[in-house]
């Protein structure tokens, strides 16, 4: 397509933005209840008290981020408020350092550019808190992603016991309930919390979500009802994912845009689909801890080799047995020079990736003896392998660690 053509005004969109994952829309349809929860969590905050904690879980899609971003921009528009409110996208800000960097330098953003270490920081922002009683209420979207999350827990939760005036409140959303389970019992200790569970769109809500950002994102006539409900339909089995039918609407539109036609068709919807579905998956893996990206790496590695000794096959697809997961996803970290999770974590992550839709898992039948549990990867095990690779080990290969049972 010549740029001239690039450049022109759309056909198919009227205001592309709205129908990304990040526009959040002035009314959020079906989630006026998770609302009033986040509300009432940040009223004694608000009122300048300290309150408690609130850790706020749902899979990927189901409008944590969104919901918490509408509360801020009307605690902001609120007069005479005492709490400072500081969001903090924890997949760029993943470490303690970072986080206490952020907060300052939303704030207090001169001192922030002199280079001080962590301690230095933590003191400044207490006596800053101190100062006039704030209450400082951090948001932490994708709080496991941060790689020393117990120190960061500990250290913001730390404030209110070195202060005299003020405090902090800790507003954490993740894709994982059980990401908790990580945190080390002193870290634990110093929450005190409340949580909220976002629950999957319906495919009837996602419809009416979905034509509501189509009535002002796409021009008139564009997208008809009937692919509205396949993407809606679609959406819902995939785990109720606002965010996932959005990409597919957008998808098919540029692809509509591209092919020059002057409506989204059936034909563009489904090719747009398959094309989200698989950029998904490999988002998911991007959010994956690490020993969890192991555990899969071992399981896509084997599943690409042809002679392990313990893989079954019926002609079309490959099982493993869980033993012989655990064995390479050990030898993966004893070649990184890591310790390697327990047996009860590695089965929890097992159920985590399972949760994701990267694999299934069956309970071995007759003719197997004794009792395991046999793995299916559900994803190409080459693409896998390669997007892992670079997730692990950086986009050399070459840093791959050896591994004794290749």
């Amino acid at each position: 397509m010549p740029l001239s053509d690039m450049l022109a005004e759309s056909k198919i969109f009227a205001k592309r933005e709205v129908l990304s994952p990040h526009f959040t829309p002035p009314k959020l349809l079906y989630r006026e209840g998770e609302i009033n929860n986040i509300e009432k969590a940040l009223a004694p905050s608000l009122k300048g008290e300290r309150g408690r904690n609130l850790f706020i879980y749902g899979k990927t899609g189901t409008g944590k981020t969104s919901c918490t971003k509408y509360v801020i921009e009307e605690v902001k528009n609120l007069p005479n408020t005492r709490a400072k409110i500081c969001y903090i996208n924890c997949r760029i800000y993943n470490s303690r350092f970072r986080v206490l960097n952020k907060i300052i330098g939303d704030h207090l953003p001169t001192y922030a550019k002199r280079g001080y270490g962590a301690v230095d920081l933590y003191e400044k922002l207490t006596s800053w808190i101190e100062e006039d009683s704030k209450i400082l209420v951090v948001v932490l979207d994708e709080i496991d992603l941060v790689k020393d999350l117990d120190d960061l827990v500990y250290t913001l939760t730390r404030i209110n016991s070195d202060i005299r005036a003020g405090g902090v409140t800790l507003i954490g959303i993740s894709n994982k309930v059980s990401f908790k389970d990580e945190l080390d019992p002193r870290s634990l200790s110093t929450l005190y919390e409340t949580e909220l569970v976002f629950a999957p769109y319906y495919a009837t809500e996602l419809y009416a979500i979905l034509k509501d950002r189509v009535a002002v994102g796409f021009r008139k006539s564009i997208v008809n009802d009937d692919v509205l409900h396949f993407v809606a339909a679609l959406a819902a089995k995939e785990g109720g994912d606002a965010r996932f039918s959005l990409k597919i609407l957008t998808r098919a539109g540029e692809m509509a845009e591209e092919h020059e036609r002057t409506e989204v068709s059936m034909k563009e919807a489904q090719e747009a689909a398959k094309m989200a579905e698989n950029e998904i998956v490999y988002e998911v893996i991007s959010t994956l801890p690490e020993h969890q990206k192991l555990v899969l790496y071992a399981i896509s590695m084997l599943t690409q080799s042809g002679g392990s000794y313990k893989k079954l096959t019926d002609g079309v697809d490959t099982y493993l047995f869980s033993g012989e997961v655990y064995h390479r996803y050990k030898s993966l970290t004893e070649g990184m020079r890591k310790e390697a999770k327990s047996e009860r974590w590695y089965r929890k992550y097992l159920s985590e990736l399972e949760m994701q839709g990267l694999i299934a898992s069956f309970e071995s039948g007759k003719g197997i003896r004794g009792h395991t549990k046999l793995i299916k990867l559900l994803y190409p095990p080459k693409k896998m392998c390669d997007v892992l690779e670079k997730e692990i080990f950086g986009n050399e290969r070459k840093e791959r660690p050896p591994d004794p049972l290749v």
